[in-house]
């Protein structure tokens, strides 16, 4: 979760929605395969660090990173409980953003919440508040806690999002003590 020390909500997108994802021009085989590759890297990462995250018996195990945009770009990471315990991972990961995140990518163990009770925003808002162009995430909310559509959300408002479930059993094995 993002402390911020201010009272008013966050900004919003800071392009207009899309009412559908955004779709790309096909690149070649190569440089389809670089990106998956990349993007399952940084995905496996999230979900390393979401075992630094104490257990909760009333919060999911999260971890996320952001990467900026562009070669050479900044990155942040983040675990759920990481400061406090309200924190959520995507929120963290974006607070400890060095600069702006706008056209950037988070990468999150699982799908950012789009319902909240312990805080005034939830990870979705903050996303397109952030103003990330795709968000990845490798297990889709299991409904426990909340019924989430936050990916649902950040594609109707034109982010890009993907879901790689290939590495959802490690999330799965991280809420164990949730999840059974």
């Amino acid at each position: 979760m993002r402390s911020e020390s201010r009272s008013e909500p966050p900004a919003g997108p800071r392009s207009e929605p899309r009412s559908e994802p955004r779709s790309e021009q096909p690149a070649g085989p190569r440089s389809e395969s670089l990106a998956e590759s990349l993007d399952a890297a940084l995905l496996a990462e999230a979900v390393e660090l979401s075992r630094r995250s104490p257990p909760s018996p009333t919060a999911y195990t999260v971890g996320a990173v952001v990467v900026g945009a562009g070669p050479g770009a900044a990155r942040s990471v983040g675990w759920s409980r990481r400061h406090d315990l309200l924190d959520h991972a995507e929120e963290v990961a974006l607070a400890a953003f060095p600069g702006d995140p706008a056209g950037g990518t988070l990468y999150s163990s699982l799908e950012p919440c789009s319902r909240r009770r312990s805080r005034r925003h939830t990870c979705t808002e903050l996303i397109l508040a952030a103003g990330i162009a795709r968000v990845v995430f490798a297990l889709r909310e299991p409904p426990l806690f909340a019924d989430c559509d936050g990916a649902e959300l950040l594609a109707r408002a034109g982010v890009e999002v993907v879901e790689l479930p290939g590495l959802a059993a490690g999330v799965l094995s991280v809420n164990a003590h949730l999840l059974g």
